[in-house]
């Protein structure tokens, strides 16, 4: 799949369904699931590396992780899910041209079709209005943006009336600007409902409701793998305590063989 088809989900009313990979076997589950776009996100310092945020991955950290997920692909190239990349922290901040260097690195060295890009400051605007020009399509993702929690924190964005326009405004501009498609992470089910009205372009949500055009979830947090759950996604099974108790029943089991 292409990123420009991802308009066609949103004209049918056809939901759109993105799951997170780090490595070969998620990346595997998240295919065979049938999940439309598969995003490397860098929750992957949490969920795979032992980190406490997103901050600390590199690109090379991004770059190779996004190939061990394409390695666990077993469709026809025509067939896979959409692979999106996330650009990890320090790698748009820093400019256009550096911008373009690491995103043009992520494109050139990965079978990833579009990268991830958080914020729309004005700064950022720039960058992804470049990205965009030099042919890299960019997913935008708006509300709670894990990179810059430092400053906003973990909490809900987008719940007085200043920042719920701000959001509004920033997605109509990144919409403007060329993005493909924008995620909208933890805000108020009616901001989400407004700006999926006024957009032509999908909006994939995460804790933002049910009436964004698609759904994105950290995998996971789903199979009930982490410690702590975000309060947007319940976990489907326990599989850390189901995991965790059939090893120990295979090791004392082994043990006394």
């Amino acid at each position: 799949m292409l990123p420009s088809e991802l308009v066609k989900y949103k004209k049918k009313s056809q939901k759109i369904i993105a799951l997170t990979a780090w490595d070969s076997i998620s990346g595997s589950l998240a295919e065979q699931s049938g999940a439309d776009i598969v995003l490397v996100g860098d929750s992957l310092a949490m969920v795979c590396l032992g980190y406490k945020s997103t901050l600390p991955v590199t690109l090379e950290n991004m770059i190779y992780h996004t190939n061990a997920v394409s390695r666990g692909f077993s469709k026809e190239i025509e067939e896979q899910s959409l692979l999106v990349c996330d650009m990890p922290f320090l790698t748009y901040q820093c400019g256009e041209n550096k911008a373009v260097e690491y995103a043009g690195k992520i494109i050139k060295n990965t079978y990833a079709k579009a990268v991830k890009v958080e914020g729309a400051d004005p700064e950022v605007q720039n960058v992804i209005s470049r990205l965009i020009r030099m042919g890299i399509p960019v997913m935008g993702h708006l509300g709670l943006t894990p990179q810059s929690y430092l400053n906003l924190g973990f909490k809900q964005q987008g719940n007085n009336s200043e920042s719920h326009e701000k959001i509004k405004r920033d997605a109509l501009s990144l919409e403007k600007l060329g993005c493909f498609s924008i995620v909208l992470e933890h805000i108020p089910e009616l901001l989400a409902k407004e700006i999926q009205t006024e957009l032509e372009i999908p909006t994939i949500g995460i804790g933002a409701g049910k009436f964004c055009d698609g759904q994105v979830r950290v995998t996971a947090d789903l199979l009930g793998l982490n410690d702590k759950q975000p309060p947007f996604c319940r976990p489907i099974i326990d599989g850390k305590k189901l995991f965790g108790e059939k090893l120990k029943e295979w090791v004392a089991a082994e043990k006394l063989s």
